[in-house]
């Protein structure tokens, strides 16, 4: 074989191989500029329709007429609501629909939320005329008497706006006695008992 054939064989190898090095370069820089296909996203988990409340259960805080409550044995809509103001103190009390009489919920944060579930005792002759009282073998003492004044909101039977006088009274167990006096009128005893955090759960209004 000629050199002159070598050579030509030479310089042909030669080709091939830059070829296939510039065809290599140009996949690898092809990749680089191509962005990789994230990954499929995962489906989303099923979610509380109240998990942006404050607690599981919900904000007593935040509870408003239409809202329901559950109690486990028992579910109860609020009808109404009270807001009122001493000071600078505030606090709510919710009335719930219920047959045959007057029930509310009352809540306040004091710094804790405190909350207690109140029956109305209309059939009751008292008055916070002392600073004990006893009822059905329970002894109640004075804890708070003042004069605030109340906005109200959906159903409550009062004003709009308005004042009233109430007198708190405690007993042992988380018992309660208070009466309230709304724009000057007679005296309304009512008994109560206090609720724990999450003893219901918030099921709020549209």
């Amino acid at each position: 074989m000629s050199g002159i054939a070598v050579l030509l064989i030479v310089v042909a190898v030669l080709t091939a191989v830059v070829a296939v090095a510039i065809a290599v370069a140009a996949v690898r820089a092809a990749r680089r500029r191509t962005p990789a296909r994230p990954a499929p996203a995962a489906p989303a988990a099923p979610r509380d329709p109240f998990a942006d409340t404050a607690e599981t259960s919900g904000d007593p805080l935040a509870l408003k007429a239409g809202d329901m409550l559950d109690f486990g044995a028992e579910r109860s809509w609020i009808r109404g609501t009270l807001r009122l103001s001493e000071g600078g103190s505030t606090w709510a009390e919710h009335f719930l629909e219920v047959e045959g009489g007057r029930r509310w919920l009352s809540v306040e944060q004091d710094p804790d939320v405190q909350m207690a579930l109140w029956t109305s005792r209309p059939d009751l002759d008292l008055t916070p005329h002392s600073d004990t009282l006893e009822l059905e073998g329970v002894r109640y003492r004075l804890v708070e008497r003042g004069t605030a004044s109340y906005r109200s909101e959906g159903t409550t039977g009062l004003r709009a706006e308005g004042g009233m006088d109430y007198a708190d009274y405690e007993g042992p167990d988380g018992r309660h006695l208070s009466f309230e006096r709304f724009d000057h009128g007679r005296w309304e005893p009512s008994v109560g008992t206090t609720l724990a955090p999450g003893s219901f759960t918030v099921y709020p209004g549209g």
